[in-house]
């Protein structure tokens, strides 16, 4: 329920001038949007869309431990194939439609791999439950 909700906050303030520099600049995709959210990363609306919709869905997920599982495997593998993609067309590419800059696509691994992590702990966990 954690990450769901701090996804759906980053999502939300991706959208608050102040939380999110050179808001003037914010696009709805592309690498165009040179807003920043807290100065680092590059966000575009597109993007904070997704963040808000990952988020909710995580917040959703959670309801149940099986639910919270699979949204923390599914969204970390997500995390992670966003991450390649970023990595993959480049910052100035006209393929980068969601606006991801290097701090984006850095975090986006290290984010995949640890809600991946948790949730395969959270999997050993019910194992451990059982016997």
């Amino acid at each position: 329920m954690g990450v769901g909700i701090l996804m759906l906050a980053v999502g939300i303030l991706g959208f608050v001038p102040g939380v999110t520099t050179r808001y003037s600049e914010l696009m709805f995709l592309g690498p165009d949007s040179h807003a920043m959210f807290l100065g680092v990363f590059q966000v575009s609306m597109l993007l904070n869309v997704v963040q808000m919709a990952i988020g909710a869905t995580g917040w959703a997920m959670s309801r149940t431990e099986h639910g919270a599982r699979n949204f923390l495997m599914g969204a970390g593998a997500l995390y992670i194939i966003l991450s390649i993609f970023g990595l993959s067309v480049g910052v100035g590419s006209a393929a980068n439609f969601l606006s991801l800059n290097m701090t984006d696509n850095w975090t986006h691994l290290v984010l995949g791999v640890a809600m991946i992590v948790c949730g395969w702990l959270l999997t050993r966990t019910r194992a451990g439950d059982r016997a």
